[in-house]
């Protein structure tokens, strides 16, 4: 069994199975039969006016504890929330974008991605985020945390548990990009009581 930092490899590197081949990704990235420039380019843009906050994407979570109280905006793919309905987003080719709203004094729960990168690049507020690795048993063996504020970024590997906790007075808002068009659901840390909810 792999320890909760070890990546996961399959025979193509570093990703999800269910990924298809680069070159289905590269075909998806053309016009459709029958679509001239204009409509193709048209289907491409994910406008603010056709977007809404989603509060039931991570509901379970809120569920749970009302502090994980957040809602996703989506443009490119689905992210890694689990959302697969969606279809009102530019399909995902090597990645996905959306936005985070954490309300003040909520967090996103400690999570890990086994698969990909997430990125965090903050458009308002300020958000604690505290990064660890964890041994197979689950017990903290690095910590390190920072503060985020306005047009700050940070670039969260693979293999590294990461938690947001909206530390100021006013809703964090945030761009979220995960490195793959559908990322692995994440994990959460041993003995994490969200472990064991149903989605």
């Amino acid at each position: 069994m792999n320890a909760a930092n070890d990546p996961v490899f399959n025979e193509r590197g570093l990703l999800n199975a269910a990924i298809p081949s680069e070159a289905q990704i590269q075909q998806g990235m053309l016009p459709a039969d029958g679509q001239n420039f204009e409509q193709w380019l048209e289907s491409r843009v994910a406008r603010f006016a056709t977007r809404r906050y989603d509060w039931d994407a991570l509901k379970f979570q809120a569920d749970y504890d009302p502090k994980y109280r957040r809602a996703q905006m989506r443009y490119v793919g689905t992210g890694g929330t689990g959302v697969a309905t969606d279809m009102n987003t530019v399909p995902a080719a090597h990645f996905t974008f959306s936005t985070m709203v954490i309300p003040a004094k909520h967090e996103g729960p400690s999570h890990i991605h086994y698969d990909v990168e997430e990125i965090f690049f903050m458009l308002r507020g300020t958000l604690k985020v505290i990064c660890e690795k964890r041994d197979a048993s689950g017990t903290v063996t690095d910590r390190w945390e920072t503060v985020l504020k306005e047009r700050d970024l940070i670039s969260v590997p693979p293999g590294v548990y990461r938690e947001e906790i909206n530390i100021g007075d006013e809703d964090a808002l945030m761009c979220v990009m995960l490195g793959s068009p559908t990322p692995i659901r994440p994990v959460y840390p041993p003995g994490s009581p969200l472990s064991q909810l149903k989605r």
